[in-house]
């Protein structure tokens, strides 16, 4: 979000709602939309699916639908074009199809999935973004079996997802590489073994796991 409220690499286009990473409640819906009702707990996820497209019917590449994979070009809704913001008249645009810093937004409804009411909102706003990005980048693409050794840059929540799948995935030697050692000790609830901090060398971290993995 702050890549691009600086306008680093894109078109800037203002105003607008940033914010791609929330959990919230069904206020209500638009016509047409079967899946949800007032009331219901949902996360917001900029990557949204159709669900009918050639991209959401394949297992492999289910991640880019043809219709609602990520645009951070766009600040208008699908439908008609136009924004659902505004003020004094004046349209504010939208984000990733999302906008989730704001009190309410307007989404698709392939950009929510619906969650148990009896999860807590407060805590399961990042599994919208960062914590399915780095599971899902361990389970459904690295793919680990049982017993091989994973290594992990960065604990922050994409590294201690990664982290996770790698742990669900039976990996044997799960190590992390990070620049602030005191990570290491809550980093261990999510699978990680070992710890690197390239700091501590003066080689390419690289180059230190391949001596500690025998290659």
């Amino acid at each position: 979000d702050i890549y691009y409220w600086e306008c680093k690499g894109y078109t800037p286009l203002f105003p607008r709602i940033l914010g791609h990473e929330a959990s919230g409640i069904v206020e209500s819906v638009g016509e047409g939309v079967n899946d949800l009702k007032p009331g219901d707990h949902v996360l917001p996820i900029f990557t949204g699916e159709c669900k009918e497209c050639r991209h959401c019917l394949s297992e492999e590449s289910n991640n880019m639908c043809e219709l609602l994979r990520i645009n951070c070009d766009r600040g208008v809704m699908l439908a008609d074009g136009k924004t659902r913001f505004s003020i004094n008249g004046k349209p504010i645009y939208h984000f990733v199809g999302t906008s989730t810093f704001s009190q309410y937004t307007v989404v698709h409804v392939g950009q929510v999935a619906k969650i148990s009411p009896t999860a807590p909102l407060d805590k399961v706003c990042p599994i919208s973004c960062g914590i399915c990005t780095g599971f899902g980048a361990t389970v459904n693409v690295a793919k680990p079996k049982k017993g091989q050794t994973v290594a992990v840059f960065g604990l922050g929540a994409v590294g201690l997802a990664a982290a996770e799948g790698a742990r669900v995935c039976g990996a044997s030697r799960i190590i992390a590489v990070d620049v602030n050692p005191r990570r290491f000790e809550e980093a261990k609830r999510f699978g990680i073994t070992e710890f690197v901090n390239p700091k501590d060398y003066d080689k390419p971290v690289q180059e230190v796991i391949v001596e500690m993995t025998g290659g």
